[in-house]
Formats: structure tokens, C-alpha cells, sequence
């Protein structure tokens, strides 16, 4: 196996592990649990693998869109699934209530209303 299909592997097995961390964490949510010893380090390690996830997908992009290198394309299948996956994760997990609170475009729409 190549070192970029074991790559490839580690982001989506890294990108389990957060999913699966997110999920436990919205079941203790939903149960209203949210301060209990467990959730605090779900939450800890959640934010954790976010970061290694968000690095791995960083470096992969650098690798795959390099322009000093003269390598073919390396966009296969799975490639092509983590960058779109990717984009979502980087979408649901923006911290929003910064941007839409903190902003004086909102503010200003919400003063005309």
C-alpha cells in the first residue's frame, strides 16, 4: 500500500473518530448531561481530533495542489470524497454565532427590523 493511500485512510479513520465523538456528545446533550465528567472530556477530545482532522485534510491539500511539483493528478475517488466531506465539516462546525452576532451588517439588519 502506498504512504498516500495509507493517508488517505488515517484522515478517514480520524474523521470517524469525530463523528463518533460528536454524536456521543449530542446524545449527552439531548439526555442534559452536558456537565458531567464524561461529556467534558468527549468535548475535549472532540475538539482535539477536529484540529488533527482539519491539519491532515491541510496537509493533503498542499500535497495534492503543489505547483512545484510535476506529478500527475492524484485526485481519486477518495480524494475527491474527503475534500468534499471536508467542505461540509468546515461549514457545520464554523462558529457561526461569532459571525452572525459580532457582525454590524447583522446588527444593522436586525435594528431595521
Amino acid at each position: 500500500m502506498k504512504i498516500y493511500d495509507s493517508y488517505i485512510i488515517l484522515i478517514f479513520i480520524t474523521k470517524l473518530i469525530f463523528i463518533s465523538l460528536s454524536v456521543m456528545h449530542f446524545y449527552y446533550k439531548i439526555k442534559g448531561q452536558t456537565n458531567t465528567e464524561i461529556d467534558t472530556k468527549i468535548v475535549y477530545w472532540k475538539e482535539r481530533v477536529e484540529f488533527i482532522f482539519v491539519g491532515l485534510m491541510a496537509i493533503l491539500l498542499i500535497y495534492l495542489f503543489n505547483p512545484l511539483t510535476t506529478r500527475s493528478n492524484h485526485l481519486d475517488y477518495e480524494a475527491k470524497l474527503m475534500l468534499y466531506l471536508f467542505g461540509f465539516l468546515l461549514l457545520i462546525t464554523a462558529k457561526w454565532d461569532v459571525f452572525i452576532k459580532e457582525s454590524k451588517l447583522f446588527l444593522y439588519f436586525q435594528e431595521s427590523l
